[in-house]
């Protein structure tokens, strides 16, 4: 099976369980925890179902294209629903199915692996998933997110592609993975990830990144503090990708990566204030 026919197997099986399937959100995004269409949605009391592609860059993780199973950029699907159904496990399994998967011939465990992020405030409990070993699924029911403790919870299942199209075309280099029947990974991936890295590691100027993080913030306060959510939680993300940098840069000390991450845990706090304040108000009956 084809990279491209797994995103829509998965798109098609997760419609059918009624989530809404969405395009990537269009920011430069660290993992897809951070889009909007998780952290702002698994707050409040609001019902939530979800489905999206989602590409995920992490500069630490870029090897200039000369390793067969790490990247700078990767892409993960997502899936979010408040509040997830008692049976989302056996859903989850079922979606491997839809891939030809057949699960009575491997080896499927679920490794407890609880998660946080200091950045959003964020924790919750849930396992790593392995299929004959190898990792490819992320399985977490959100409990808090900005320090709020949430009610309902919600179920994140983050799926890594490549990984999982690794083991279903048999592959051991990420590159040689067959997109459709005539185009390779590495085909569209290869001379991006190279340059992506050159840059990350290379041609970043640290002075203008911490520049960038200033103008970043700053705007993104601003916004936030007056009301204007999207926009300004859109600065928060550009502040992420620019401290990632900065951490493959090495270019912060231990006690500066926490002031960097309490500046955007700031940021994110303010983000789900607006989120929190805006539905009490929706359900405020009028008088």
């Amino acid at each position: 099976m084809y990279f491209q026919e797994v995103v829509s197997k998965l798109e098609n099986f997760w419609k059918k369980q009624g989530c809404v399937i969405l395009p990537p959100f269009d920011e430069q995004i660290g993992a897809g925890t951070l889009s909007p269409y998780t952290f702002l949605k698994v707050l409040g009391k609001k019902p939530w179902s979800v489905a999206y592609i989602q590409p995920s860059r992490r500069p630490v993780d870029g090897r200039y294209g000369e390793n067969p199973n790490r990247l700078y950029l990767h892409h993960q699907f997502q899936v979010i629903i408040k509040p997830p159904p008692f049976d989302i496990r056996e859903l989850y399994l079922s979606s491997l199915r839809s891939l030809g998967l057949k699960l009575s011939k491997h080896e499927v465990k679920f490794l407890e692996d609880n998660w946080e992020t200091a950045v959003l405030g964020a924790q919750g409990v849930g396992w790593e998933v392995r299929l004959d070993g190898l990792e490819i699924t992320q399985f977490t029911y959100f409990q808090l997110a900005a320090g709020v403790e949430l009610d309902p919870v919600s179920v994140e299942i983050t799926y890594g592609l490549e990984r999982l199209v690794l083991f279903i075309q048999e592959k051991e280099n990420v590159f040689d993975i067959m997109w459709n029947e005539d185009i390779t990974y590495g085909n569209l991936r290869l001379d991006s990830e190279r340059e992506e890295c050159i840059y990350a590691f290379d041609e970043s100027e640290v002075s203008r990144l911490v520049e960038m993080f200033n103008i970043y913030e700053g705007e993104g306060l601003r916004l936030l503090e007056r009301g204007i959510l999207i926009p300004g939680y859109q600065y928060l993300l550009k502040c992420s990708h620019v401290f990632n940098l900065l951490e493959a840069r090495g270019a912060m000390s231990v006690s500066e990566r926490v002031t960097y991450i309490s500046r955007m845990r700031k940021m994110a706090n303010l983000s789900a204030r607006l989120v929190l304040e805006r539905e009490e108000k929706d359900e405020k009956p009028s008088v």
